[in-house]
């Protein structure tokens, strides 16, 4: 018997960010607690406290690539239960992802703990080990949140996707039309023609890659410590006990003696960050070398 593809509905969101806020409310009761990995993006904290949910913080680690496992989802349910799990691979800061296994792992816990999934695929197409694997092709229980802004390079377009649940869709549809009413019609014309411009976007990920060893490279001849090169999106995560216990004033100092730009890792993680910072890679090689540069004369 010919198997039958079962039909999918894409709610256009104006962006990833404009995607969680629907998504939150569909999901989840007022006041829910909401798990987030740290370090992690901040706009999760913010976002999910500013509407009035709870949080968990999952921590993760070097030793594991800062890749996050069924067992830590189990064991953070076990101290502080949460009724969801918001979780993004690649992941920002750290460029950590999973792969298909560990994806699948991450799903069965879930569904066994009865945690609601939320699949945070921006970089996805930003992977340097393969193809990304979304979590649609494992479960239709989560709900994925993706965006045109960083494979695509549409920043500032504001335009993204959401896939939910079928029982989820009629609320997030009533929710998309009172808060955001549409993303913009421009945005939703420019997003058809991406995909008919892959060769671009490819052009733009092997920079990454060309720039993503010249960094990782750059940084470990400087003292940072960093591990192997990020799996994923356009993220170096460094610690710098080698020159401070104060990311914020580290990186002021890089800003000021260097010329450098660099966010500090408490944006990311409140409780581990001061010794951690994160590097992008994701413009010009010329621009990587220029920096290691300037700080290789201030370190040294």
């Amino acid at each position: 018997m010919a198997s039958r593809s079962i039909p999918i509905l894409i709610v256009c969101t104006m962006g990833s960010s404009a995607g969680f806020i629907p998504a939150f409310h569909t999901a989840f009761r007022p006041g829910a607690r909401i798990a987030i990995t740290r370090p992690g993006y901040p706009a999760y904290v913010n976002t999910l406290l500013g509407l009035g949910f709870g949080i968990a913080e999952i921590p993760l680690n070097a030793g594991n690539g800062w890749r996050l496992t069924g067992p830590d989802i189990a064991a953070a349910h076990t101290r502080e239960p949460f009724e969801g799990l918001l979780f993004a691979s690649p992941a920002n800061p750290t460029g950590a992802a999973v792969d298909r296994a560990g994806l699948a792992d991450i799903v069965a816990t879930c569904k066994r703990l009865g945690v609601r999934l939320i699949s945070d695929e921006i970089y996805h197409g930003l992977d340097y080990r393969g193809p990304s694997v979304s979590a649609l092709e494992l479960t239709r229980d989560a709900i994925i949140i993706n965006s045109f802004s960083k494979y695509y390079c549409m920043t500032g377009w504001r335009i993204g996707w959401m896939v939910l649940p079928d029982e989820l869709i009629r609320r997030a549809e009533i929710l998309q039309q009172n808060l955001f009413i549409s993303a913009p019609t421009l945005s939703q014309i420019a997003a058809t023609a991406a995909p008919g411009e892959r060769d671009y976007a490819e052009q733009q990920k092997a920079g990454y890659a060309i720039n993503r060893a010249l960094l990782d490279e750059g940084l470990h001849s400087l003292g940072f410590e960093i591990g192997s090169p990020s799996n994923g999106a356009f993220y170096a995560y460094a610690g710098i006990a080698e020159f401070s216990n104060d990311s914020m004033a580290f990186c002021q100092s890089m800003l000021e003696d260097a010329g450098v730009a660099i966010t500090p890792g408490i944006d990311f993680d409140r409780t581990d960050g001061a010794h951690f910072v994160r590097l992008s890679y994701a413009g010009k090689r010329e621009s990587i070398e220029l920096a290691l540069d300037r700080m290789a004369k201030v370190l040294r």
